[in-house]
């Protein structure tokens, strides 16, 4: 008991998103998506080198 509220906040929402029309500003997304790309998550220096499964004991097995 209780969701019916907040699912119809959720209805409301979505169909405020769906149907209303928002100004879109592609200056912005372009300034933001290439400032992103210059500093790519994927790009990591020392982890590539590390195994992430190893927790440094690999030695001391036999």
């Amino acid at each position: 008991m209780g969701r019916g509220r907040a699912k119809a906040k959720q209805t409301k929402v979505a169909r405020e998103l769906k149907y209303s029309s928002h100004e879109t500003d592609f200056d912005a997304l372009q300034r933001e998506l290439s400032s992103n790309s210059s500093s790519s998550h994927y790009e990591e220096s020392d982890s590539d080198d590390q195994d992430p499964y190893d927790d440094g004991y690999g030695e001391y097995r036999r």
